[in-house]
């Protein structure tokens, strides 16, 4: 029998327009006027209208993409089409975990804008650093880091996306020099990313510190639909279990590749990607070119999901 994993991006996939083609519908449209009421902040304008620059910042893009995941999650219920497991990249996480009924969509928007704000914190602006090395694997890529932490600065895989594309996060001394390391070792090429921060870098554990009192407040509930975690790539439906995860999760790698791969090993043969664009679905089929992907990010993509999940 054929299950169903819904998969949420994380950041960079924020976009102006985004979620638009839904607003015709009144239950689309709360879920904007909720977002904005929560942060006081015309949130919604900036999805709509822009500027991106703006949009992109990480307290903005956050409960930005969780809002337009969250509400094209709630049209795909209504259309009848639920999940058997959910898993999010990064940020997306948290859309998974609303998907999942841990945590109830305001709560979420609440605690994800903050999360924003406390990675912006963390490390001041220009000192930190991230990029995907191409063409290594883990191992060989992982003693690059390891040696440049012990002589130049902290640096560490950060996301584990798919064969042959790792990105690394740390200090810009850390990253420029592991970039350089890399591509004498093997790798193909070293990509420098556009990012506010070295996320999921050791230098974010203030930031988790931070989140940690949040979520320790926000009282979240055992999954209905089991959850599969960045850190672990594994399983979870416990709320204590979930919330130390989230805290760990600023400073660990995602271990998207192997979150895939549990999730085929356990069944899943079709991937569902809730949110702009259509990057997770990309990483899913270079990890398993059998696995079908559906991108859901406007009412076209939408519809042709219903379509293709009712045969």
């Amino acid at each position: 029998m054929t299950k169903i994993a819904f998969i949420y991006p994380g950041q960079g996939s924020q976009a102006v327009g985004m979620g638009e083609s839904f607003l015709s519908d009144s239950k689309s449209l709360e879920f904007f006027k909720q977002v904005d009421e929560v942060l006081s902040v015309n949130l919604s304008q900036m999805m709509l209208e822009g500027p991106q620059e703006h949009l992109t910042l990480t307290y903005h893009a956050q409960p930005a993409l969780l809002t337009v995941s969250s509400m094209i999650t709630e049209r795909l219920n209504r259309a009848g089409i639920f999940p058997d497991y959910t898993a999010g990249h990064s940020l997306g996480e948290y859309s998974a975990l609303v998907a999942s009924g841990v945590l109830p969509f305001e709560k979420a928007v609440d605690i994800v804008h903050k999360r924003g704000l406390f990675m912006n914190e963390a490390v001041p602006a220009g000192e930190g650093a991230m990029a995907a090395i191409l063409g290594m694997d883990s191992t060989e890529l992982e003693k690059v880091t390891n040696e440049v932490t012990d002589s130049v600065g902290v640096v560490q895989l950060a996301n584990l996306n798919c064969p042959g594309q790792i990105v690394i996060s740390g200090t810009k001394a850390g990253v420029d020099r592991a970039c350089v390391l890399a591509k004498e070792r093997g790798a193909k090429r070293a990509i420098p990313l556009d990012v506010s921060g070295p996320f999921h870098s050791e230098l974010m554990r203030p930031a988790s510190q931070a989140l940690s009192k949040v979520l320790s407040e926000a009282f979240l509930e055992d999954a209905k639909v089991p959850v599969i975690t960045n850190v672990t790539a594994k399983s979870e439906t416990h709320a204590s279990q979930i919330q130390e995860l989230l805290v760990r999760q600023l400073y660990s790698p995602v271990l998207w590749e192997q979150s895939v791969r549990e999730m085929i090993d356990l069944g899943v043969t079709v991937f569902v990607e809730i949110g702009p664009g259509k990057v997770l679905s990309g990483l899913v089929k270079k990890i398993d070119r059998s696995a079908v992907t559906l991108p859901v990010y406007d009412l076209a993509t939408f519809e042709k999901a219903v379509e293709e999940l009712a045969k």
